[in-house]
């Protein structure tokens, strides 16, 4: 498809077919890069996507132990502070 550059206030953009946006399911945000002198747009990934599966799959393992739980201890933590 074939279509061109419009002004748009300061800017400049193009205007996104619906089928296209559809076809390839772009909505809300999205990341814009240049890769081999092409213009790419694709799907903006939500921050921390996948985390909660990960830290499930690390979970399973066992792999989720804090590796210096010793030294995040300070005095203050020892004498003065009540846990609760």
């Amino acid at each position: 498809m074939r279509t061109h550059i419009i002004r748009i206030g300061n800017s400049q953009g193009v205007r996104i077919p619906k089928a296209l946006l559809e076809e390839c399911g772009l909505s809300g945000d999205v990341d814009m890069t240049v890769r081999d002198g092409a213009l790419v747009i694709s799907s903006a990934a939500a921050p921390r996507q996948g985390w909660a599966e990960a830290f499930r799959e690390m979970a399973r393992r066992g792999d989720d132990a804090l590796l210096d739980a010793d030294s995040t201890l300070t005095s203050f933590d020892e004498e003065s502070w009540e846990w609760k």
